[in-house]
């Protein structure tokens, strides 16, 4: 499904790629550490092909309301979150998860590979990221670096520059009350 989506993001550009973003942190002096693996699709698979990778794995949800406003909500893999009352405490109304195509359009990658570094493709600034408080406690977190066959390990605090620089300033707010219902899990 997702090979059938044309790979240009809202504004005609062709998106990032790790090469990209990699020398995007690089000139930031954001220190990471990549490793190349099979390419994995849900929070499971990438269970079963990490092995020993170190720091916080998180899960990125794509959320957008009925006025097309989307949400790159970004927190621990085995969080649940009720997106009713996620919605709620962010401003948002009533949310789903956006579209593949949507994806593309405005993050340049594929259902699979969604990264609070995809904030790189997202020239309009039509997307606002959400990071969850309890990353931010983490020494590391795991990220793709735009694709789904590899894990970029950095900082919380170099992750947080990173979104500021390609000026995406993320909302910082604590998903844990939301967790105590089950809404969504991808």
């Amino acid at each position: 499904m997702s090979d059938m989506i044309e790979r240009k993001l809202i504004n005609g550009d062709e998106p990032a790629t790790e090469a990209d973003v990699l020398a995007f942190l690089a000139n930031l002096n954001i220190e990471q550490r990549t490793v190349h693996h099979e390419a994995v699709f849900t929070v499971a698979e990438a269970k079963a092909t990490r092995g020993e990778v170190p720091g916080a794995h998180i899960k990125n949800l794509f959320l957008r309301n009925k006025k097309g406003r989307m949400w790159l909500v970004t927190c621990h893999e085995d969080r649940q979150i009720d997106l009713k009352a996620l919605g709620a405490l962010i401003g948002a109304g009533r949310m789903s998860f956006a579209s593949h195509e949507r994806l593309m359009n405005y993050l340049g990658v594929i259902p699979g590979a969604v990264t609070p570094l995809a904030a790189l493709n997202d020239s309009t600034h039509a997307v606002e990221v959400v990071l969850d408080t309890a990353i931010l406690q983490d020494e590391l977190v795991n990220v793709h670096p735009l694709h789904n066959a590899a894990t970029t390990t950095l900082s919380p605090q170099g992750l947080i520059r990173f979104l500021e620089a390609v000026e995406h300033p993320p909302k910082i707010i604590d998903l844990d009350p939301l967790s105590q219902a089950v809404g969504a899990d991808s």
